[in-house]
């Protein structure tokens, strides 16, 4: 026999062993995975009882439509290799599938969860879209049925609309990179909506609408976002993440633009409401002018000048009833009093009379001249007879007699 190098044993094994298995389906559990910063990824592939060293370059680890995870059960594609400076072989994965599941399926529910979880699908963030819009950008193919059903429904719905097409990829692996491209582009812009959509396909043809990218760029729009994304039966995350999800293209088109008939019809009927509404506004203002004009006409100068008239005019009527009944009453009094006048003044004249003789008896027998006696005198002063006491010292006064007046003063009083 002859002796081998170690380098020549690895470089037999290698060339046997990669002779022999250049094409493996292998199943197993997924263990100790690592994401290498070159792209490249490694990982332990097992069961019960064994384990085999796995690696899945860069190329082909770019195309994995799923995350790998730890304990999760796959199918690989792959060729046994042997990396001859350390004698070891290990598994060259060209592609994984989940064991049991689809990787687009898997991939879909991976995603939908992480979003779910960073709170992608919050309905607290919805943004509302307006029920007028002006402005309308469709992220679409240019080619694509789906934007001409879009421009169709338009026109025939809301004419006044101004729409811009972003063309765009919409299948292929660069279609979702064109897709969250043209949303940014067009939130550079003011537009009031954005629809996000393609025709019906396969689950392969509507794969960008579930790419991460894609979710990304609906989540950051300021724009409102419609995803209408194949048929009514077709669901992909761009709905989960949109602000509304519409079933198909030209649905979304129908659900975001009024339809000008059923608006005319409308702004009839709002017309004729308001007709109405201004119509009884102005009865009730009326009604309101007729009574403040009553009220004002109850209030005014003019009317209470005219309640003050009436109220002298009642005041003179009462005036004058009150004036010819004391009148009246009155003359009643002088009839009775002009009947009773006669003997009364005759009464009356005789009790003068005896007045005025007793007062002429008085003053004769007071008068001097009659009762004049020697040595006696009447005093009086200032006109009036007064007792000699009366008189003080330096008083004038007369002494009367019947025949004689002197005029004297008083020199002394003791």
């Amino acid at each position: 026999m002859n002796t081998l190098s170690v380098s020549a044993l690895n470089e037999q094994i290698k060339s046997l062993l990669e002779t022999s298995f250049t094409r493996v389906l292998v199943e197993g559990e997924l263990s100790r995975i690592t994401f290498h910063n070159s792209g490249h990824i490694y990982f332990t592939l097992k069961d019960n009882s064994s384990a085999i060293s796995c690696v899945m370059f860069r190329g082909n680890a770019s195309r994995l439509k799923f995350q790998l995870e730890e304990g999760m059960k796959v199918v690989l594609d792959g060729a046994v290799s042997v990396y001859t400076p350390r004698g070891s072989y290990q598994v060259n994965c060209f592609s994984i599938e989940p064991a049991g599941q689809g990787a687009l399926a898997l991939a879909y529910e991976q995603l939908k969860r992480k979003l779910q979880e960073k709170g992608y699908f919050n309905p607290e963030i919805k943004k509302q879209l307006p029920k007028f819009p002006k402005k309308l950008a469709l992220v679409t193919s240019a080619t694509g049925a789906a934007l001409q059903d879009m421009l169709r429904v338009a026109n025939h719905r809301y004419r006044d609309i101004e729409v811009d097409v972003y063309d765009v990829l919409v299948q292929g692996d660069m279609a979702a990179s064109s897709i969250a491209n043209a949303i940014s582009q067009a939130n550079k812009k003011d537009y009031d909506i954005l629809i996000v959509g393609r025709g019906g396909g396969s689950v392969e043809d509507l794969w960008a609408f579930n790419e991460e990218i894609v979710a990304d760029a609906i989540f950051a729009s300021v724009i409102p976002v419609v995803s209408a994304v194949g048929h009514e039966i077709d669901t992909v995350i761009s709905d989960f993440v949109a602000d509304l999800r519409a079933p198909t293209p030209s649905a979304a088109m129908q659900m975001i633009l009024p339809d000008e008939n059923e608006l005319y019809q409308y702004l009839d009927s709002i017309s004729n409401q308001f007709t109405q509404t201004l119509e009884q506004k102005i009865y009730n203002k009326k009604q309101e002018l007729n009574h403040l004009h009553q009220a004002y006409k109850q209030n005014s100068i003019e009317n209470k000048l005219t309640q003050k008239l009436e109220e002298i005019k009642s005041l003179k009527e009462n005036f004058f009833q009150a004036i010819t009944f004391k009148i009246q009453t009155h003359q009643r009094d002088l009839q009775q009093t002009f009947s009773q006048y006669p003997n009364a003044i005759n009464s009356i004249l005789k009790t003068k009379q005896n007045e005025l003789s007793n007062a002429m008896k008085n003053l004769e027998a007071n008068n001097p001249k009659y009762k004049s006696k020697k040595g006696f005198a009447q005093i009086s002063k200032d006109k009036k007879v007064i007792d000699i006491d009366e008189l003080n010292v330096s008083d004038e006064f007369e002494l009367m007699s019947d025949k004689t007046v002197l005029s004297a003063k008083v020199l002394s009083k003791s």
